[in-house]
């Protein structure tokens, strides 16, 4: 049995990669304009290339005699999508109708697809189940919407067993150089403002919740990583399943409340937050009911939120030597 997995040289497939090769055989196809090579086992094969070169995708799932597919390679930054909605239409609709095709065609019967919260949009409820309408904001949210929609089509379609995992707000590593690169989430955009002498900005005090900020549901990457194996191990014994569950803690913490934790860690309490308008379409509440999660996989978290921070901490550190105090 061997995994493709896309995507697998960035910062969560990264993860995910080093979980399933523990336990089974896996291939990477990622074209590297975010990942890192480095970031993979010397063991695990890379092709370096995208999911929409059809050619590429055959070869690889010929060649490295591909039964499963884990898709995780896509774009994500949703103010982007904003601007780039056709872009993120290509890659992430057109890449994944491509490589569905390739894995009908060339007999893949398990497919993992990587989704989002972003699916939900504005939710008003205490926690999001996988049954809450899904409304999305962004081109971003709704190529993940419609990707999910194609996976369970070409899964009924094709005897394809598959699940689809909506994540959260991701966050940690499971070492050092594996942190996350980017400065587009939560804690790298507070480690960016800190280490630079500047306070964290925080977008709004004035939202329904007990702080006045908005909640999120935080969880860490390896916990990620080992929600995607236990996916793929479901999928060997169940092959008519077609599911979609979320990947949360089921508990939500305040963006003020997390602010403090991460000037906590990192030493730089004296940089007190700045407030700044509300941005536009952010939910006050997002934050996972993870039953299903457990029930489908026997899968839970392991990892609180001061250890995402202190993680991810760690890999700031390792490519910023000077941040640490």
């Amino acid at each position: 049995m061997t995994w493709l997995i896309t995507g697998g040289a960035g910062y969560i497939g990264s993860h995910v990669v080093r979980a399933m090769a523990d336990h089974t055989s896996v291939v990477v196809l990622d074209d590297l304009s975010t990942g890192r090579a480095e970031r993979l086992p010397a063991e695990v094969p890379l092709v370096r290339g995208s999911v929409l070169d059809r050619e590429v995708v055959d070869r690889v799932l010929r060649e490295h005699s591909v039964t499963g597919i884990v898709h995780i390679a896509g774009k994500k930054r949703v103010a982007e999508s904003v601007d780039r909605p056709l872009y993120y239409y290509r890659e992430n609709i057109e890449g994944l109708r491509v490589l569905l095709d390739a894995a009908s065609d060339g007999g893949v019967d398990r497919f993992v697809f990587s989704s989002s919260a972003a699916v939900y949009g504005m939710p008003d409820v205490d926690l999001v189940t996988e049954e809450t309408p899904c409304r999305p904001l962004s081109p971003y949210g709704e190529t993940k919407l419609a990707g999910e929609w194609m996976v369970a089509a070409a899964g009924k379609a094709h005897g394809m067993a598959t699940v689809s995992l909506r994540y959260f707000n991701v966050a940690g590593a499971a070492s050092a150089e594996l942190g996350d690169d980017g400065v587009f989430n939560l804690v790298p955009m507070v480690f960016e403002r800190l280490t630079g002498n500047e306070s964290p900005r925080v977008f709004g005090d004035d939202y329904a919740t007990p702080d006045g900020t908005c909640v999120r549901d935080y969880i860490h990457v390896e916990d990620v990583a080992t929600a995607h194996l236990a996916a793929a191990q479901r999928l060997l014994d169940d092959r008519s399943a077609s599911l979609v569950l979320n990947i949360g803690r089921g508990q939500g913490v305040s963006v003020s409340e997390m602010v403090g934790v991460i000037q906590d860690v990192t030493g730089y309490p004296e940089l007190k937050p700045v407030v700044e308008a509300r941005r536009p379409g952010d939910p006050a509440r997002v934050v996972a009911a993870s039953d299903s999660i457990s029930r489908e996989l026997g899968w839970t978290s392991r990892h609180d939120i001061r250890a995402m921070v202190a993680s991810a901490w760690d890999g700031w550190c390792l490519r910023h030597p000077d941040a640490r105090r």
